[in-house]
């Protein structure tokens, strides 16, 4: 084997070796809402596929995923939201009939290296109201637009004096 084929296929299997990485994977209620964000390191730039399933019943159900197909009864509930870094699971109206193991599974496009998998027990009456200021955080135009905002509030209340 040539030893320039060699050191190539060296780096590029360290290159794809663990792709994406999950960060922390977080659970709260969103007013009748579920909301579990599965926050990851990316260190590739190849599209990321994901799964979030439940486990409950010792019987793992697919909620949303780009990997497998979801069961029928989340498929009118769910939706997936997706930015750096961060995907989001809402899951509408729910109730403790929907409490188990959650779990986040990613995997980039051309990751030989296998997925990365978190999970989260989530028990309806345990769950926090989701904070505000991460609800800005995720819909940035409203953070921007507040950030802008301030210094025509400060002229306002200088002009009034």
């Amino acid at each position: 084997m040539n030893p320039t084929v060699g050191i190539a296929v060296l780096l590029t299997v360290l290159q794809a070796a663990h792709c994406q990485m999950i960060k922390d994977l977080s659970a709260c209620l969103l007013g009748q809402s579920l909301r579990v964000d599965c926050r990851y390191e990316n260190k590739t730039s190849n599209p990321l596929n994901y799964e979030f399933s439940i486990t409950k019943d010792n019987r793992k159900h697919v909620i949303h995923s780009t990997i497998s197909v979801s069961e029928n009864i989340y498929r009118n509930r769910a939706n997936v939201t997706k930015q750096k870094n961060l995907v989001c699971l809402y899951l509408q109206s729910f109730t403790t009939s929907d409490e188990g193991v959650y779990m986040c599974e990613l995997k980039a496009t051309n990751d030989y290296t296998g997925s990365q998998t978190k999970n989260i027990t989530v028990i309806k009456d345990k769950l926090e109201k989701c904070a505000g200021f991460s609800l800005l955080i995720q819909n940035t135009s409203w953070l921007l637009l507040l950030l802008l905002s301030l210094p025509l509030l400060q002229a306002v209340d200088f002009v009034s004096l």
